[in-house]
């Protein structure tokens, strides 16, 4: 059966300029791949290297790092061994914990423009919608594996997701290619190995054409989610406070199933993924909570809390650094971002009686009080971060510009009156840039 239509016609987007990684572990599923790839780059002047994941985890994957090699070899591509260390522990999935190696390795060893390709096939398709059934999985895991999706500098492409096991195997004989069998694979105490050994076999027995209507419904699901994924990106604008916080009548004005769906897309912003109950538990308990509380709901490393009526997952900030002093037309880093200071003759941010030499950079001033531009009178700045909608967490990365013992400008906030000007006349233009988040 030749397979190498449909894998061209699934290539077919292939950006010009592209080039194509194989992730190659030496069985079946990614030795048809690489066969084909090479194929491909035979009749389109394609650039195709093998990558090969050595996990070191069964005394039987030894030789498996020189058989890819060789397969590699008699196909014409290069193909390069990598070894990485799975972190393995309590509760940890061995395959899990695998496939998150195997990733991160693929991911650091790719350059732009590079498109990794992986074997997954319409089976493997099944065992996952399958296995995500069983999770309890929302729209997203039931939409399974996609066929493309951003992966470390590039993208990662399942080109044979379309294509059937017996499919794979029948190429590969017709090919006379050679391949590793994983003696793992025929271990059931793992769930994907009881689907493929025990259940799907059955059920296709049954139904012959089972794993092709799933592969109808995870394509289905993917468009649901699409969806929703649209729906969020357009309401979430509209619930942000300049802050970042989510803010929480906004989210009530919605239906739950919406506030549900924005709520959830903003978390996964965060790199919070909640379980349903985790996402109830997120608004009864914090967003519902008594005006008077400071509640919050730790997931893992995160934690979701409540800040003046608005949603929060405080993020790791860089760590400030003071300035003694500043000097004009330069950029100049206090951890948390940068400040330049540029003598103009109109445009200013500040007036030109200041001194850059004179001037200085802190953080957390016990007792300041300012007048910020546009206000009457001066206020603690306490209040003022009040005012501002500045959460207690962030208030000490909050960079203080100061001459002497006066405040000049909260960067990134406000200017103080006394030190301001009109933008037609001459003085310091003020450029901050602040650093990302770490």
């Amino acid at each position: 059966m030749d397979i190498y239509p449909v894998f061209c016609r699934n290539m077919s987007e292939l950006p010009p300029k592209a080039s194509l990684v194989v992730g190659f572990s030496g069985g079946l599923d990614s030795t048809v791949l690489l066969a084909l790839a090479a194929r491909l780059a035979k009749d389109g002047g394609i650039a195709v290297r093998a990558l090969h994941i050595a996990h070191g985890l069964q005394s039987a994957a030894t030789a498996w790092p020189a058989h890819c090699i060789q397969v590699a070899e008699r196909l014409g591509i290069a193909c390069q061994t990598i070894r990485v260390q799975v972190k393995l522990g309590p509760r940890v999935s061995v395959e899990a914990a695998a496939r998150d190696a195997r990733y991160l390795a693929l991911a650091d060893a790719m350059q732009p423009n590079e498109i990794l390709l992986t074997g997954h096939h319409q089976d493997d398709q099944a065992e996952t919608l399958l296995l995500a059934l069983k999770r309890g999985a929302g729209i997203a895991g039931l939409a399974a594996m996609p066929k493309q999706k951003p992966f470390g500098p590039g993208q990662q492409w399942r080109p044979l997701l379309s294509c059937s096991r017996l499919s794979l195997e029948a190429y590969a004989q017709e090919q006379n290619l050679s391949w590793v069998e994983d003696p793992s694979n025929s271990d059931n105490a793992f769930d994907r190995n009881f689907l493929r050994n025990c259940v799907l076999p059955r059920l296709l027995a049954q139904w012959p054409s089972f794993n092709e209507t799933l592969s109808r419904s995870t394509e289905l699901c993917a468009e649901q989610m699409s969806l929703a994924q649209e729906v969020a990106e357009q309401d979430l604008p509209a619930l942000l406070n300049t802050a970042g916080g989510l803010v929480i009548n906004g989210l009530q004005a919605l239906s739950s199933a919406r506030r549900a769906n924005v709520l959830r897309h903003w978390l996964q912003l965060h790199h919070v993924h909640p379980s349903r109950s985790q996402l109830q538990a997120i608004w009864q308990e914090v967003a519902q909570a008594r005006i008077d509380a400071n509640p919050e709901v730790r997931l893992g490393e995160s934690k979701i809390c409540r800040y003046q009526g608005a949603l929060y997952v405080p993020m790791p900030m860089a760590e400030p650094q003071p300035l003694a002093s500043l000097m004009a037309d330069q950029w100049q880093s206090c951890g948390v971002g940068q400040l330049k200071l540029s003598a103009v003759s109109q445009g200013a941010d500040l007036n030109a009686e200041l001194d850059p030499g004179h001037m200085r950079i802190e953080f957390q001033i016990p007792g300041l009080r300012a007048q910020p531009v546009g206000r009457v009178g001066s206020r603690p700045l306490k209040k003022l971060w009040q005012e501002y909608g500045v959460p207690p967490w962030q208030r000490a990365h909050i960079p203080l510009l100061m001459q002497g013992d006066a405040l000049v400008a909260a960067l990134g906030l406000f200017v103080c009156q006394e030190y301001s000007t009109s933008p037609a006349e001459a003085g310091w233009r003020m450029e901050w840039k602040e650093s990302r988040r770490l």
